[in-house]
């Protein structure tokens, strides 16, 4: 999952950073270089799942792009 993600599902950035914190996440590595669903998934919180549905259409829009 990436940047690109959590503006597709509208998350506001001001209210991610904070949580990235609450949860032990560091931003600054996501920013870098994403973070993995499953790391996501781990912490239980229902927030995460319209992210990583905006990365999972991400994904199949690339491979589809890519697969032509």
């Amino acid at each position: 999952m990436t940047i690109q993600d959590l503006r597709a599902a509208r998350y506001c950035l001001a209210g991610v950073r904070p949580w990235f914190r609450r949860h032990g996440l560091d931003w600054q590595a996501f920013l870098d270089g994403g973070i993995d669903v499953e790391t996501l998934r781990a912490t239980g919180d229902a927030l995460v799942e319209p992210v990583i549905r905006q990365a999972e259409v991400r994904e199949a829009t690339r491979e589809a792009d890519y697969g032509r």
